[in-house]
């Protein structure tokens, strides 16, 4: 039944693989639990009190509430889906709540820690000309990618040359649930992806992809996430470093500036403002000022200063 309930989510609900993957990964997580202490080898014969016994075993492993209410999510989705082509008629996950998450503010990095950052990176690159100056110049261009645009590492990696328009300066990448959305960017970036391109071509490296290793094989996500950690690791002391951070750095610095918030939530491709809003935290001394500009009693009555 798991392998028929992953075809559904490819075939019906047209999910990327990332997302089908982690499905995959949650329910045989379940799968590995039950066979260890349940005696059950099937997932689709559970009950609501060994579903339970599964959330209490990640609780005691120290998962996050966050990890945990996601596997409770595809756990959800399982046997929604058993109900739904008729394999089931009780649906044991009805009483299995989320847990209570913990609010986390997350504090972007500055514009000097950013700007900190490149100046590094161009060190770095003038040092490396001589060198592996492909892999110098790739890596710089995914931190830029990263920071200007705010996709996520996956769409990153996914990121073709065919959806790259220099003419217009903007790229288009596959979102969650296969959702295309464009985005603009910089005369500077789009000189940077056109000189990389041009590289990649100049030595016969396939360019399907933008990026890729000397052979054309498209990038871990290990590599993109300990590659952007040490970057920021030469910069900041704060304890987040990830492609991540920097998506919530891009969506900050633009409301920050004055970008509209539904436009932010557009060019980051999320589907609900709320979720838009956990990376638009604004700091404290940005709210004291958007107070004293708009708000009647945050403005100096002059005729009692005079």
């Amino acid at each position: 039944m798991l392998q028929k309930f992953l075809e559904y989510l490819h075939l019906e609900k047209q999910y990327s693989p990332l997302t089908i993957q982690s499905y995959e990964r949650d329910l045989l997580d379940l799968k590995q639990f039950f066979s260890e202490t349940e005696s059950i080898s099937e997932i689709d014969q559970a009950t609501a009190k060994q579903l339970r016994n599964f959330i209490i075993h990640l609780s005691h492993k120290k998962l996050s509430e966050r990890s945990i209410n996601r596997k409770i999510s595809s756990i959800r989705s399982f046997f929604k889906f058993l109900l739904k082509i008729g394999y089931l008629e009780i649906n044991p996950t009805h009483s299995l709540q989320n847990l209570k998450q913990k609010k986390k503010v997350l504090v972007p990095y500055t514009e000097e820690e950013i700007y900190s950052v490149e100046k590094y990176i161009n060190t770095s690159e003038e040092e490396n000309k001589n060198q592996d100056h492909f892999k110098t110049i790739r890596n710089h261009l995914i931190f830029e990618i990263f920071y200007q645009t705010g996709i996520r590492r996956m769409e990153l990696l996914q990121l073709k040359t065919s959806k790259i328009d220099l003419t217009n300066k903007s790229i288009i990448v596959t979102g969650k649930r296969n959702k295309e959305r464009l985005i603009p960017i910089t005369q500077d970036l789009t000189e940077k992806i056109r000189q990389f391109i041009a590289y990649k071509n100049k030595f016969g490296i396939p360019y399907e992809y933008l990026f890729t290793n000397e052979t054309g094989k498209i990038l871990s996500e290990k590599y993109i996430y300990n590659l952007i950690h040490n970057y920021l690791t030469t910069a900041t002391t704060k304890h987040k470093k990830s492609p991540h951070m920097l998506r919530h750095t891009f969506a900050s610095h633009l409301l920050h500036n004055g970008a509209e918030i539904n436009s932010i939530k557009e060019i980051l491709g999320h589907s609900s403002l709320a979720a838009t809003q956990v990376y638009t935290h604004n700091n404290i001394e940005d709210l004291k000022k958007v107070f004293n500009q708009s708000h009647p009693f945050g403005h100096k009555n002059k005729k009692n200063e005079n």
